[in-house]
């Protein structure tokens, strides 16, 4: 690993421990609506980001097992944020699409997170946060596009 690998190893890891991640969702929950908590705000975040989607796919895209985002999604559907729809892809299957209140709930909490982070920067240099989310955008872009299970650099398959 070089040197500035390891260093962004580290800083990520220190940006995602618990204690950072509990004040996102603090910020985020205190704009959400009642009964959207941390263990379901993926499933709306998830369908904010990725558009209508089965439940299946919404799993494998926010990291959470079917039966789950379909727990989740029940409960959403029956307070408004959530409805459902056949898939004009899958006679089988089901669309979950957020409703406008879902759009206008997830654009709350966002607006949250998004105040709380520019509190953050406010005295950052003119250019670093911009480079950040330059980085940011490319390290997810980029990973996004690495197949699972790679070697390591310098190692043969």
């Amino acid at each position: 690993m070089t040197s500035i690998g390891r260093d962004l190893e580290q800083a990520l890891g220190q940006f995602l421990q618990r204690r950072n991640t509990a004040r996102f969702y603090d910020e985020m929950l205190a704009r959400a609506p009642e009964g959207v908590d941390r263990h379901n705000y993926p499933v709306l975040a998830g369908l904010g980001r990725v558009g209508p989607s089965t439940a299946a796919r919404l799993a494998a895209e926010i990291g959470l097992d079917r039966s789950r985002v379909s727990r989740h999604a029940e409960r959403f559907e029956n307070m408004g944020l959530l409805r459902r729809e056949a898939d004009p892809d899958d006679a089988r299957g089901t669309l979950l699409i957020l409703t406008t209140r879902g759009h206008k709930a997830i654009n709350a909490m966002r607006s949250g997170v998004a105040a709380y982070l520019d509190d953050l920067i406010r005295g950052w240099p003119d250019g670093l946060a911009e480079s950040l989310i330059d980085g940011l955008t490319r390290l997810a872009r980029e990973s996004d596009d690495t197949p699972p299970n790679r070697p390591p650099a310098g190692q043969d398959p």
